[in-house]
């Protein structure tokens, strides 16, 4: 179930309805989407193979392609980051630093635990949002943020994008698009 941690309080916002209730105040989108159909052995596997993606993303294609319609989003791939990852460190490094994209940073958590915190777009407030299997996120174009994982240290994710070009991180804030 996704909670949702304020930064500066640690007050807590827990509950399907009332995180997404919440997010979607802040302009960003919240989905859970049912978990359940995927088998187990895609779940568990954390071996980044064109098989393995391939069945993740076709046991999901109805939402991905439904969303995709919606948002305008043009392509899908999985990223898996555990232990097995060769480089996590440097990778986890790197997403620690705050950012922003100049397109939607889309994620589908299909097993592990992840963390987006984010910089509320209205009054500058810095939220952890942490996402379990089924949780959909969607971050804004140039919202600030940053991501990490859990003490659990493993997520696989679907990640759905607006260009072919896939993930690109601005890490100044003075060059946030108007």
């Amino acid at each position: 179930m996704p909670s949702i941690r304020f930064v500066e309080t640690n007050e807590r916002i827990e509950g399907l309805e009332e995180v997404s209730a919440y997010l979607n105040s802040q302009g960003i989108v919240y989905e859970h989407w049912d978990i359940s159909k995927l088998p187990q052995n895609l779940k568990e596997d954390y071996q980044v193979t064109p098989e393995l993606q391939a069945a993740i993303l076709d046991t999901f294609r109805p939402e991905i392609d439904a969303l995709s319609e919606k948002r305008g989003y043009k392509s899908s791939d999985i990223v898996v980051l555990s232990d097995q990852t060769p480089n996590l460190e440097d990778l986890l490094t790197k997403f620690k630093d705050e950012h922003h994209h100049t397109e939607d940073e889309v994620r589908f958590i299909v097993d592990g635990e992840a963390i987006f915190t984010l910089k509320g777009p209205n009054d500058d407030t810095y939220y952890d949002v942490f996402l379990y299997p089924g949780d959909l996120i969607s971050v804004p174009t140039n919202t600030r943020h940053w991501f990490t994982l859990t003490d659990l240290r493993k997520v696989k994710a679907i990640r759905i994008f607006e260009s072919k070009d896939g993930w690109v991180a601005v890490y100044d804030e003075s060059e946030l698009q108007k």
